[in-house]
């Protein structure tokens, strides 16, 4: 089986997608491959982020290795949060933070029509290749379930009547951004 090494200390991302390719991958974490430090995420683009992280992991281990970064992108707000979703209350922010100052931008607006969209960089042999996954939705005036993490509270996908954190895993994988970024990643493995 191969190994990948998913540059990443998010536990919920390395969960989602370890579940999507068991028995496919071996995901390895940032920690079990003993790599530690701050991971740099100063590009402007989701792709340029994921190269950077996964470059990251290749300059200390030339080891095969993926990295993902992902935005959600409101259509009211131009876009924002974007490349800063993970921070888009301030470095060291939670979840909570984030959202809290989403829904406080959305106070008041009708259009809430926004996207989810992750970008892969998987590299092998120190050549970079791209997945890229993106899901439509709404963003709700109110947090809704307890699964999942990050903005999955208050992000409905169009054709569900259910926000992500009210999704079981299997089910959001199947059509996340994530979730549909790792299938094409999956897809290209299999193919080898």
């Amino acid at each position: 089986m191969k190994r990948l090494i998913f540059a990443t200390n998010n536990k919920h991302k390395v969960q989602e997608v370890r579940a999507a390719l068991q028995g496919h991958v071996e995901v390895v974490s940032l920690a079990e491959a003993g790599l530690a430090g701050e991971i740099p995420e100063t590009a402007d683009t989701l792709q340029g982020n994921a190269l950077q992280k996964a470059q990251w992991v290749w300059e200390r281990t030339h080891t095969d290795c993926f990295a993902d970064d992902t935005g959600l992108e409101v259509e009211a707000l131009g876009g924002a949060p974007g490349v800063y979703s993970a921070r888009y209350a301030g470095e060291h922010c939670s979840f909570d933070d984030n959202i809290n100052k989403l829904l406080a931008a959305l106070n008041g607006k009708t259009n809430r029509k926004a996207d989810f969209r992750t970008v892969i960089c998987l590299i092998e042999n120190n050549k970079p290749r791209y997945f890229e996954g993106r899901v439509d939705g709404q963003i709700l005036t109110e947090r809704h379930g307890a699964e999942g993490f990050g903005y999955d509270p208050i992000f409905m996908p169009d054709r569900f009547a259910v926000s992500f954190a009210e999704m079981p895993l299997e089910v959001k994988n199947s059509i996340s951004h994530r979730g549909l970024a790792v299938a094409k990643l999956k897809e290209y493995l299999e193919a080898k």
